[in-house]
């Protein structure tokens, strides 16, 4: 049985089925189980009991939660009733660059990143929700505040240098209403907010059609930038866990 359970072919097998059930195949990556409450928290214990390597009883278990997760939010009880506007950053490149930089300029530069990008967050009425690592989640009242605090933490990023390094950040922004819970945001507007900034490639900022819907007509032309339509490159993996019907957008400088 143990043997079984280890077997790659089996393993390979429950993979594959989990992309036909409903829900995020991905389910059970350190982003989509992040946050206390329902499916996810059973994700962490279930981790804790057998642990994170590759098995059929992890796949199995992590398949019956991913219905699990996608049936909440159907019927409603993974979404909130406010609608809130997520941030999710990321440096590009940063594991390679800190690999050669060493501990003390990483966190040299991790501290200069945080003073960069979280203040235009505050400013902005939002609120960091996380930090993670080089990345952090923010959540906003508005897809207005949320696009200029982006952009202004992104000018203000230019300006960081460290040993010859300025770094590059890809922004993600959606509009939904996912559901807070102690303090942090769970749902599949989080997940899209993340799938979002994936798009973004080497440092560009990326928005949801929920989003550029959510913000006044003025407001892009105020910050001096258009929107271009995003095509996903013919090498590049499909968004998982996502709608079929999300456009993505992304922001250039007019």
């Amino acid at each position: 049985m143990s043997a079984a359970n280890q077997r790659g072919d089996l393993i390979g097998v429950i993979r594959k089925a989990r992309e036909n059930l409903p829900g995020d195949p991905a389910f059970g990556d350190p982003l989509s189980v992040s946050g206390p409450g329902g499916a996810r928290a059973m994700a962490r214990a279930a981790d804790k009991l057998v642990g994170d390597s590759p098995s059929a009883a992890r796949e199995l278990g992590l398949g019956a939660l991913q219905v699990w997760q996608a049936v909440l939010e159907r019927v409603g009880k993974g979404r909130g009733n406010a609608e809130i506007t997520v941030m999710f950053t990321d440096l590009v490149a940063f594991s390679s660059w800190s690999l050669a930089a060493g501990d003390e300029q990483t966190l040299d530069l991790l501290r200069r990143v945080a003073r960069a990008i979280e203040p235009p967050v505050m400013n902005g009425g939002g609120q960091v929700i996380k930090r993670m690592g080089d990345g952090v989640m923010a959540v906003f009242p508005s897809a207005d505040r949320a696009v200029k605090a982006a952009l202004t933490a992104k000018r203000n990023l230019a300006r960081v240098n460290v040993a010859g390094y300025t770094p590059q950040m890809r922004v993600g922004l959606h509009t939904g209403s996912p559901r807070e819970i102690g303090g942090d945001w769970l749902g599949l507007d989080v997940t899209i907010a993340a799938r979002v900034m994936e798009a973004g490639g080497n440092g560009n900022t990326m928005l949801s059609h929920t989003t550029l819907a959510a913000l006044e007509p003025e407001t892009l032309a105020e910050l001096g930038v258009v929107v271009k339509p995003y095509r996903r490159s013919f090498f590049a993996a499909p968004l998982s866990g996502v709608p079929e019907d999300l456009r993505i957008f992304r922001l250039d400088l007019d």
